[in-house]
């Protein structure tokens, strides 16, 4: 049997990183088992569809580097790949329902079922319906029909074949709970539209679906759609949810609370590797559910991989590889910023160690440099890839380098807060006799040299400790605190520019220094 998953979403926004996630461990579980997967728009309730929402969704997953078999723009035997096209599909299996008396029709007002709901809620009744137009000959629906009456179309729920609940695979044998769900639940409504049951079940089975992953939210529509597989004779594919994703103050992940918007996370320069490492680490391990009323899955009593620890940096082939369903917990996960903190820096480590990396890194980050300094001549792409290697590990992001090292680009501001701080406990005489020095011994040598012997040299005749030596020539080079060592500032601006800095800064040293301490 080759392996067959879907991703669905409604487009009903941007999606969301429990999306993203949902997508990922799709991609990475039929990557894992040699099969495909789908992309599956499920817009069958258009009040709620959101102009531009596919288009965001799909260039989501492109950058993710999620890239789904079939589905919009691709094509594929199991089109078309959004339900709002395949409603006369789902017309002939609500006949099926209904000519088998697994449903019937019901012709009740809105105003009535609400009514009636109430009623049913005041008696301390569990049910939301009285069955009303269960027991409706089929002459009067016929006649009805034909009167050009609205009707939907409901689940016989007092007429269900017998069936089992096959164990899920990450939450084991999950309790069967019918109580609650609505009576007779709504599967066709009056504008012909499918609820998203009837539509979910009849695109798997048509599209030949074998593995059902998606949020932890469907556990209590699972009775619902076991019921419909039996109901219409068909196999169920075999279902994973995937617990929650919770903000970091625990709460449930949300589209109206935080930053959850993949888009955000696209614009604000996070590396897509290390949003997927991320995503894919959260609730990874063995660990008990707290929380869960279900019993391990067959998949949990055998000794899965040991899982990766919360941090380990793994790049999506190394998470394909790694991939085991059974050591996914059933706990829901707080996603932690911090850690993707670490992780983009040392994703973007990776990318920088090799010249296929480190070329394609300067090229995104030129646009962003450019951006942030338009008037600057010194924002080529080798220079760029320069300014990256003296970073070395403290570019955290991408859209932080403009901020971090932005004496590489123009002119340091000598004269900012943070600049006049680091004159404490420094002189004039100081500060001229540094810069002087360096300038006389840098000319004289011709290059850069041997940088870091020659500055260690000057600093031993300046009589200055290291630490003042160092931070007049820092305060020269940058005008900032902290940053790439002096020699590797050095080594990064260049022989010409290294000495017009030293030479500018003596010269304009005078009016810093005008009290005893600046």
């Amino acid at each position: 049997m080759t392996v067959l998953l879907r991703f669905a979403p409604s487009p009903t926004g941007p999606l969301h990183l429990g999306g993203l996630r949902t997508a990922l461990f799709n991609h990475v579980f039929a990557q894992k088992h040699g099969g495909k997967w789908i992309l599956r728009i499920e817009d069958t309730d258009a009040t709620r569809t959101v102009p531009g929402a596919v288009d965001n969704i799909r260039e989501a997953l492109n950058w993710a580097g999620l890239e789904y078999d079939y589905g919009p723009g691709k094509g594929g035997p199991h089109g078309s790949y959004f339900q709002s096209e395949r409603l006369d599909l789902y017309r002939s299996y609500s006949k099926k329902l209904l000519d088998s008396g697994h449903a019937y029709r019901c012709f009740c007002s809105a105003d009535r079922l609400a009514q009636t709901r109430e009623k049913l809620a005041r008696s301390g009744l569990n049910s939301t319906y009285d069955k009303a137009c269960l027991n409706l000959t089929e002459e009067e629906v016929a006649r009805r029909v034909r009167a050009g009456e609205k009707s939907i179309i409901r689940l016989n729920d007092s007429n269900l074949p017998s069936r089992t609940t096959p164990a899920d695979l990450i939450f084991g044998q999950v309790r069967d709970a019918h109580l609650s769900l609505p009576t007779d639940p709504v599967l066709l409504k009056t504008d012909l539209f499918p609820t998203y049951h009837l539509a979910n079940v009849v695109d798997d089975h048509e599209m030949g679906i074998t593995h059902v992953l998606r949020g932890e939210e469907w556990i209590p529509s699972l009775p619902l759609h076991l019921d419909l597989y039996a109901s219409l004779g068909l196999q169920p594919p075999q279902f994973a949810h995937l617990p929650l994703l919770l903000n970091p103050d625990g709460t449930k992940m949300s589209k109206r609370k935080g930053d959850v918007q993949v888009i955000d996370y696209m614009r604000r320069g996070w590396e897509p590797s290390a949003v997927l490492n991320w995503l894919a680490l959260a609730g990874w391990g063995q660990t008990e559910s707290s929380s869960a009323k279900s019993t391990p899955s067959p998949s949990k009593s055998q000794s899965p991989k040991a899982a990766p620890d919360s941090t380990t940096i793994l790049s999506l082939p190394e998470i394909i590889d790694k991939f085991d369903i059974s050591a996914l917990t059933q706990r829901r996960t707080i996603l932690d910023p911090i850690k993707l903190e670490y992780m983009n820096k040392h994703h973007l480590m990776r990318l920088w160690n090799t010249p296929e990396g480190l070329q394609a890194l300067a090229e995104r980050i030129h646009e962003i440099v450019k951006e942030a300094f338009p008037t600057s001549p010194f924002t080529s792409i080798p220079e760029i890839k320069n300014v990256i290697l003296s970073l070395q590990g403290r570019l955290m992001n991408i859209n932080d380098l403009p901020r971090l090292v932005p004496y590489f680009f123009v002119d340091p501001d000598w004269e900012s807060d943070e600049a006049k701080a680091m004159f404490k406990g420094l002189s004039a005489a100081d500060y001229q006799r540094v810069t002087g020095a360096v300038v006389r011994r840098l000319t004289a040598a011709g290059g850069l040299q041997d940088i870091a012997d020659i500055l260690h040299d000057e600093n031993a005749k300046s009589g200055l400790k290291p630490k003042p030596f160092m931070t007049v020539l820092r305060h020269a080079f940058t005008g900032m605190k902290s940053g790439p060592s002096v020699p590797e500032i050095v080594q990064t601006l260049g022989y010409e520019r290294t000495i017009d800095r030293l030479k500018d800064a003596e010269l304009s040293s005078g009016k810093w220094f005008d009290s005893p301490k600046a």
